[in-house]
Order: structure tokens, then C-alpha cells, then sequence
């Protein structure tokens, strides 16, 4: 038979072609899903330089070292772009914000297609009518998964002239070894116990939350408690010790507090980083996370949302009234 034989029947096995082809794909992906054991994440426990330009490189070689070491994705602390240092004067801090277009930005899109990598990329975001405190995460195509800017800015604080985000985002990531679905908070977030929630309740099983203050034995029993509460990894970077009013102390939690064979809870802490600077690798086993919330009690399994409208109320009351609170805009 020729070709010019099958002719008048190809039009009509086309759609079947590509349903099927969508079948095979689909099938492709759940069984990658499946198949995702552990995934590695960098924790860049780094010093800034002086310069924007300069934090792109000390970035760039510390993602190149990362991929090394066998990461599949790399997380910077809070405002790398600027190494966390806030101008007072607004102008100057309009100055030093850049858009996602940026050469900065751009430049860890292309590395993480290069290095085949996810990168959690922190910057000063030009943001209007004032910057914002914000993290893109590139999968490992390049591709921007998610723009999170802060929800809970620092407004008693040097935080006090940048713009509030206004809400959580939870994308699924692929990496090598399969997909994962992944949020962001940072730093002041962590002090809320709605946004980790809220990240879990969109799907989230890990949380990445770039940071920049001294994380002491309550801030890490904020994380560990999220992490608990909502049966979540959660990885933090924080600055190395001679960065002001930061100390390292970089963590990651599994979330995983029980196990079937063995009779009591576990401590659900995978690595903290001492006070120096370095890269920090904290390995988990999602396949583990899966099974542990498919049978555990927190989370989402029993809660009672409809007994939890005072939630949200705007009212406040003594001793809770403060002068400089910013009510964010929806």
C-alpha cells in the first residue's frame, strides 16, 4: 500500500494520536511522581559582597558548587541581590531594586538551565509605589515557577519602607527524579502560623524560607513546629555569622515525627548549620513524607475550618494595637 492509500484517514487519526500521546505522557509523569525518593536541597549559607554585580558571582560559583555536590535545588537567604541592607533613603532603595528582567535575575534562569538545577533566587523587587522583599524560584528548565514576595514585611523595623506581597504560591517542581510541590515564606513569615498553613493547604510538601536574622532556640522551634503541624520539609537559609544581626544556623526539618517502627516521636531535624559560612546540603526522603501524611493525624486531615472565622477578623484590641502595623491591601 502507498501512502496516498492511508491519505483520507489521517485527518481522523490525528486527535486519537495525540490523545494518546497525552495518555502516555500522563502515565510517563505519575509513575516519575511514584518513583521520587529523596530530593537534595543547598542551603547557601553565604556572605554578600559589596555589589550587586558581585553577589551575582559569589552566587553563581556557590550554585556551581552546589550542582557538585549533588543538588537539586540551591536557596539563598533574604535579599541576596542586596545582601539585606536596606537604605534608609527611599530613593536609594528604589535605586537598588531591579525588576525579574534584570541581568541579576536572568542570570540564575540561564544557570539553572545550564546546570539542570532548580534556584531559589532572592532580590530587592522594583515594585510600585514602594519595592518589595521577594524570591523566584527557576526549576530546572529556566522556567519561573512562582514570584513570592513577602506576605508579613518588618514594619517595626528596615522593612518598614518595602511593600508587603500579598500572598502564598505553591508550584510543582520537577526535578530529576520526579515532581515535588513546593512554597516559599521568609524569615518574619515564619512567625505566623497562617502562611506555613496556608502553603500546606494549596499542597505544598516542602517550604523553602530564605532568611536574615539570628536564629536562636525559638525562631528554630518556630520551624520545627511548622514543619510538625502541617507534616511539611522545611528548609532555611540564614547568613553566616559576621553579617550583622545575622548568626548562620542554617535548618531543615522532615516534618516526619513519628515512624512506624519505632515506638516514640522522632526529632524531625535533618541538619543545622553551625555560625560559618559554607553550603549546607539537607537530603529528603519525599517518598517518606508521602506515606507519613497519608496516615498521620496534623496537616489537614481533621481540622475545623468553620469554627475558625474569627481568623479573619481585622479587629484588634489591647494589647495588640501598634502604631506602625500597615494594613496590607488584598
Amino acid at each position: 500500500f502507498g501512502t496516498a492509500t492511508f491519505a483520507p484517514i489521517l485527518p481522523l487519526a490525528k486527535p486519537f494520536l495525540r490523545f494518546k500521546t497525552l495518555v502516555i505522557l500522563t502515565i510517563f509523569n505519575t509513575i516519575r511522581n511514584m518513583q521520587l525518593s529523596k530530593i537534595i536541597i543547598a542551603l547557601l549559607q553565604l556572605m554578600p559582597g559589596n555589589s550587586l554585580v558581585e553577589n551575582m558571582h559569589i552566587g553563581i560559583t556557590a550554585c556551581r558548587k552546589a550542582k557538585n555536590m549533588g543538588a537539586d535545588i540551591v536557596l539563598f537567604p533574604e535579599m541576596w541581590s542586596i545582601g539585606y541592607e536596606i537604605p534608609e533613603s527611599i530613593n536609594e532603595l528604589k535605586t537598588k531594586a531591579i525588576n525579574k528582567h534584570d541581568m541579576f535575575i536572568r542570570s540564575f534562569s540561564d544557570l539553572a538551565k545550564e546546570l539542570q538545577m532548580a534556584i531559589g533566587i532572592t532580590f530587592l523587587e522594583k515594585y510600585e509605589p514602594l519595592p518589595r522583599n521577594s524570591m523566584c524560584l527557576f526549576d530546572r528548565f529556566g522556567k519561573e515557577l512562582y514570584t513570592y514576595a513577602k506576605v508579613h514585611t518588618c514594619s517595626f523595623g528596615d522593612e518598614k519602607t518595602l511593600m508587603p506581597g500579598n500572598d502564598f504560591y505553591v508550584s510543582v517542581l520537577d526535578t530529576e527524579h520526579g515532581c515535588v510541590k513546593i512554597g516559599s515564606m521568609i524569615c518574619y513569615d515564619r512567625e505566623f502560623p497562617e502562611s506555613a498553613r496556608i502553603l500546606m493547604l494549596k499542597g505544598a510538601e516542602i517550604i523553602l524560607v530564605p532568611n536574615a536574622c539570628p536564629m536562636e532556640i525559638n525562631r528554630i522551634s518556630q520551624l520545627r513546629a511548622r514543619a510538625f503541624e502541617n507534616m511539611v520539609g522545611i528548609a532555611t537559609v540564614n547568613y553566616p555569622k559576621g553579617k550583622p544581626d545575622c548568626n548562620g544556623h542554617s535548618t531543615a526539618f522532615d516534618g516526619i515525627a513519628y515512624k512506624i517502627d519505632e515506638p516514640y516521636s522522632r526529632d524531625t531535624l535533618i541538619i543545622e548549620a553551625g555560625e560559618e559560612e559554607g553550603i549546607y546540603m539537607a537530603t529528603f526522603d519525599i517518598e517518606e513524607l508521602r506515606k507519613y501524611r497519608n496516615r498521620e493525624v496534623h496537616g489537614n486531615a481533621y481540622r475545623q475550618p468553620t469554627k475558625y472565622k474569627i481568623l479573619l477578623s481585622e479587629e484588634k484590641q489591647e494589647p495588640f494595637i501598634r502604631k506602625d502595623y500597615r494594613k496590607s491591601a488584598n
